[in-house]
């Protein structure tokens, strides 16, 4: 007799389907388990006899062999004891094979029977979705966020013999219902932050065009602050963007349904902040995804973890590659960067001296490398506020009326991220004075580029769909580190005199 059940295990946050084929052989009563690890294998086959028995159900009297395929792929996870436990079930003759075939069976069983929670059960059942696959049984407390995809009939189980009852027809388990849309949940409100007007327009920008921000400002000056408020001022996702964080939180060990915030600490490792590990496991950039990432004191960072963002940041995934397997997951956070003006904090300020040295400042900001302040599409530098200017200033916008122009903005500014695009949605004007400024100050390229996306974005804040003079000239305010200064050209020799 063969009995096949399909099932699932992540790799990254993405469903990698396994079919386990279970079949009788000639030879004294045993398991034999081919494509696995030895570990999982093990752990796995003394979980599944434990709770089988503590089912009823007795093993094979013959020698049975489990093969999980494809056997060259790699395969971690506890997903497995269920569907095993439900093969093994079908070969003692408690279970039809023929109800096997269209239907996903994930679980990590415990002595007792009872199924326990595995991690990324979303991405699993996902997986079963783009498979073909008509219907899912997953752990109960997975079921209401694994049926978020709705495609595929979803239905949590207790324990092994729920499952057992449900397969042979005796008791049907319950269809799991999604979540309800709740109510948005509101953050720290931009109203809290007093002053710093040029932040918060930059802030208000940054939303409307999903730009990269870095704030450069003394300690104290509001930078952490202003950060921790911007996702209250981000449109609320999308149906499609809550079922991708919903499934990559899922992949984490979590399950959040907004856009998140993430902010890890400078002493963050590079696996930690891209991912990896065995099996390999998201890092704090696709935890991010759709969301915002928070690097506060960019400097301290490791310069081989911060460089990594180089290409995130262009491409929105981040690969991980191994001998055995090669990975691809969803990165495209919007980035923010804080860092302080020099190593003591107190450069360019007011009220207190700076005793860092020109040796010391230029060593401190060169931790951090062009190419990666290049992809920043904006840099602001935040002053200090004064005690007696905290209690004169009053409270600005709230993140809902900031939140209402961000969304109106996005409906209005055209889809334009190459070049062509770009300049087809500039006046001549505007494309004047960026040429201009752009010799002058010695922009790069792409700082040239991303100043352009800077200034359709404050456009389309004022309801305009074109590029005029005026927004090209706040976007290019913005490229605050990116201005090098004027290399002075030799003269050419005098012709010597006859």
């Amino acid at each position: 007799m063969l009995a096949t059940v399909h099932t699932s295990c992540l790799r990254g946050v993405q469903a990698f389907p396994v079919l386990i084929e279970a079949k009788t052989a000639a030879g004294l009563p045993s398991v034999d388990a081919v494509g696995l690890p030895d570990r999982i294998g093990r752990d796995c086959l003394v979980r599944v006899r434990a709770a089988l028995s503590a089912c009823g159900v007795a093993m094979p009297k013959q020698r049975v062999v489990l093969n999980f395929a494809p056997g060259d792929q790699p395969k971690a996870g506890t997903s497995f004891d269920l569907p095993v436990a439900i093969a093994i079930a079908a070969l003692a003759g408690h279970v039809d094979p023929d109800v096997l075939h269209r239907i996903l069976l994930i679980g990590e069983l415990g002595l007792e029977g009872e199924i326990r929670p595995t991690r990324g059960a979303l991405a699993l059942v996902g997986g079963a979705a783009a498979g073909g696959l008509e219907a899912a049984i997953v752990p109960a407390s997975s079921a209401r966020e694994c049926s978020l995809v709705d495609s595929v009939r979803v239905m949590g189980a207790r324990t092994l013999k729920q499952v057992l009852a449900h397969l042979n027809e005796v008791e049907a388990l319950a269809r799991a219902e999604p979540p309800a849309m709740a109510k948005r949940t509101e953050g720290p409100d931009l109203a809290d932050v007093r002053g710093q007007p040029a932040a918060r327009r930059a802030l208000e920008i940054c939303a409307a065009g999903n730009h990269p921000l870095l704030m450069i400002g003394p300690p104290g000056a509001g930078k952490t602050m202003l950060a921790m408020r911007l996702p209250t001022i981000l449109p609320a996702a999308s149906p499609r963007q809550r079922l991708t964080i919903a499934t990559i939180s899922s992949a984490s060990g979590r399950t959040r349904l907004e856009r998140p915030f993430r902010a890890p600490h400078h002493t963050a490792t590079s696996v930690a902040m891209m991912g990896g590990g065995r099996p390999v496991r998201p890092g704090e950039v696709t935890l991010a995804h759709e969301g915002v990432l928070f690097l506060d004191e960019l400097p301290e960072f490791r310069r081989d973890v911060i460089e990594t963002l180089r290409t995130t940041m262009e491409e929105g995934c981040v690969r991980i590659v191994r001998a055995a397997e090669r990975v691809t997951m969803p990165a495209a956070p919007l980035v923010i960067g804080a860092m302080n003006p020099c190593p003591c904090g107190y450069d360019g300020d007011e009220q207190r001296a700076c005793v860092c040295g020109a040796e010391r400042m230029a060593r401190y900001r060169g931790r951090v490398s062009g190419p990666l302040i290049d992809r920043f599409d904006m840099h602001v530098r935040l002053r200090r506020v004064s005690a007696a200017r905290l209690r004169r200033t009053k409270s600005g916008e709230s993140s809902e009326a900031v939140r209402a122009r961000v969304e109106a903005a996005r409906g209005i500014r055209p889809p334009a991220h190459a070049l062509p695009e770009l300049l087809a949605c500039c006046e001549p004007p505007a494309l004047k004075l960026l040429d201009a400024v752009t010799e002058q100050l010695g922009l790069s390229a792409r700082g040239y580029v991303r100043a352009l996306r800077v200034a359709l974005t404050i456009a389309a804040l004022e309801g305009r769909d074109r590029v005029a003079e005026p927004h090209a000239a706040e976007a290019v305010q913005y490229r605050l580190l990116d201005r090098r200064p004027s290399v002075s050209r030799p003269r050419a020799p005098e012709p010597l005199s006859p």
